[in-house]
């Protein structure tokens, strides 16, 4: 069965599924065997639900880095449950950082490869009140939309490699930046004591320095062994909310779902952008011919 992909409006319940097969408490319907429901919830405890099959996580949590959602969160669900499943998933929600939107963007695009020809059925709740600049993404992103509890297919669903084109734009530049380096893969050691010594300042734990170290590392290691003259870049700066690491490479990133699925051990290419999604609290990337800038954000409040 090919995924069906639905946008719901307003406060769309979490429990609303395709053709109101999962209720508000269990995995019910059309055959389905498990269900997870991501949205961002203060009253919803994450885990086992209370009916049979049902698990809950808290989007705003679990999913805050949108590059985590699909092979972390609704791949791994999938993958865990044979058979049919149906997912409620609400990736977009007030109170995203604008950093973050771009990435949610692209996942909302790929989710449509990762399931294309599985047994799922993803529902996804859309705020159309309070979001209404994405509202146009929605469309793109979902073949059927759901508006005052209508089916309609989408006018302007859009190719996924297109959407993530669109979305693929040169990031803005910082206020300041704190340190600056050059570095070849010698170098890399020079680059983690850089990392760590700003990470430190800005008040990351001891733990999350290390995340942002081993992150740093398999990008640059990137950066320096694909193409290019072995040399890449790298900026630090933090502001009120991030420690931000940025990496420039001269290679470009052509497959769209790199960083975002499990690659296969004939082609082990995106590991190092996998890790970093599930070690980072948001990664953007802006890639093409001329190279490829990778941003890696640590949230400084949840140190």
């Amino acid at each position: 069965m090919t995924p069906v992909r639905v946008g719901g409006t307003g406060n769309t319940a979490v429990g609303v599924g395709a053709g109101g097969g999962l209720g508000a408490g269990g995995a019910s319907g059309n055959g389905a065997r498990a269900a997870v429901k991501v949205r961002r919830s203060r009253t919803v405890p994450a885990g086992r639900g209370a009916s049979p099959g049902v698990w809950f996580a808290d989007m705003a949590e679990a999913g805050r880095n949108p590059g985590r959602i699909l092979p972390w969160m609704l791949r791994a669900f999938a993958d865990g449950h044979p058979g049919r499943v149906r997912m409620v998933s609400e990736p977009i929600f007030v109170g995203r950082a604008p950093e973050e939107l771009g990435p949610c963007v692209q996942h909302e695009a790929l989710i449509n490869l990762a399931f294309a020809g599985g047994d799922a059925t993803i529902l996804c709740p859309f705020d159309t009140q309070n979001l209404r600049d994405m509202v146009p993404y929605a469309e793109r992103t979902h073949p059927i939309i759901v508006t005052a509890g209508r089916r309609r297919p989408s006018h302007d669903y859009t190719d996924p490699a297109k959407v993530v084109a669109m979305v693929n734009r040169p990031m803005p530049e910082p206020a300041r930046v704190d340190e600056r380096l050059v570095f070849d893969l010698a170098g890399l050691s020079g680059v983690r004591r850089l990392v760590a010594v700003h990470a430190e300042a800005a008040g990351l734990s001891a733990e999350r320095v290390a995340d942002l170290q081993l992150a740093v590392t398999e990008i640059c290691t990137n950066a320096v062994m694909h193409h290019g003259d072995g040399l890449g870049s790298v900026r630090l700066w933090t502001d009120a909310d991030w420690v931000v690491c940025e990496i420039r490479g001269a290679g470009q990133i052509l497959d769209i779902m790199a960083g975002r699925v499990s690659p296969s051990p004939e082609h082990p290419s995106g590991r190092g952008l996998l890790l970093a999604n599930r070690l980072c609290d948001l990664v953007q990337t802006h890639t093409g011919p001329t190279g490829t800038i990778t941003r890696l954000y640590m949230r400084v409040s949840a140190s």
